[in-house]
């Protein structure tokens, strides 16, 4: 088996706390929060081409291909190339998509998805970090992982934490990381079935964004709380209710922007006790925190 034939893992993660401790002059928020990397995961396949085109064969619906970060991330990754640092998939310059970056390779992509969309586990920016892994590797490029990060801070900003590969206290807009030791922990993950727009949350005049930051080594587990939790939940009384539910079982928190909640157990048999007590008209699965990401040897 080549790498060619391989798949490639693009997990999710959950936000163990996520504040907002300021606001940039752009506009762009200053975050600090915790980034978990959980056993969820979107699976990639790459197929080889040498005609310069990038194409996506499982388009996601809804989504535009030129629009999908998948496609993004793998076409910024080509035009690296138009900035002078060269891997053996910048040559002379060819059709499609990329015939202006110089190039004779491409990639037809197969994405298998998992993680659901609008629910603040980063599936989409997981997906355009494993693209950007997997065709750094594959094309040959040798670009490193602050080099990768750069890429993909152009994309999104959740996408470096994918490419840093840690689990991770993040900082800035969420750029900047520290590594803090995760407990090894199972979640019951929980999908209310409503998807919030990221951007319709932090453009809320009701969002709090004078929390008080912290240091990174004064984290610790169970600490803080997710600042968009009430603006999400005012929105959506659907993950208020599952919030409730949870917090009979411990402290539930919702991930990232929302919808998805979730709360942590010490045991895999802990979590499938409180799971087999979820009301029928609420669903959820059982989850287990990585210690890294799956491709964190290949960054």
């Amino acid at each position: 088996m080549t790498a060619w034939d391989r798949e490639w893992l693009a997990p999710a993660k959950l936000n163990l706390f996520l504040h907002v401790v300021g606001r940039r002059a752009d506009g762009y928020h200053l975050l600090q929060t915790v980034f978990r990397f959980i056993d969820l995961a979107d699976t990639l396949r790459f197929e080889s081409r040498r005609d310069g085109r990038i194409v996506l064969a499982t388009p996601t619906a809804g989504v535009p291909p030129e629009q999908d970060l998948v496609v993004r991330a793998a076409e910024a990754l080509l035009k690296v190339g138009a900035g002078g640092m060269k891997c053996p998939a910048w040559g002379t310059a060819s059709a499609g998509a990329a015939a202006n970056m110089g190039t004779t390779s491409g990639a037809t992509i197969h994405l298998k998805k998992c993680i659901p969309m609008g629910g603040g586990l980063g599936g989409g920016s997981s997906d355009a970090a494993t693209t950007l892994i997997a065709l750094n590797h594959l094309w040959g490029c040798g670009l490193s992982r602050a080099e990768l990060q750069s890429i993909g801070l152009a994309l999104g900003a959740d996408v470096p934490i994918f490419i840093h590969g840690r689990n991770a206290f993040a900082e800035g807009v969420g750029e900047r990381f520290t590594d803090v030791a995760v407990p090894d922990s199972w979640y019951l993950l929980t999908m209310p079935g409503v998807a919030v727009p990221t951007l319709e949350i932090f453009r809320s005049p009701e969002l709090k964004r004078d929390t008080p930051a912290i240091r990174p080594a004064d984290w610790q587990p169970d600490f803080g709380h997710n600042d968009l939790e009430p603006v999400a939940c005012a929105r959506h009384p659907e993950i208020l209710r599952y919030l409730e539910w949870l917090r009979q079982h411990g402290a539930a928190r919702m991930t990232g922007s929302g919808a998805c909640c979730f709360v942590a157990f010490q045991n895999e048999a802990a979590a499938r006790a409180v799971q087999v007590s979820l009301p029928d008209n609420m669903r959820g699965q059982i989850v287990r925190g990585l210690a890294a990401h799956p491709l964190f040897a290949l960054t």
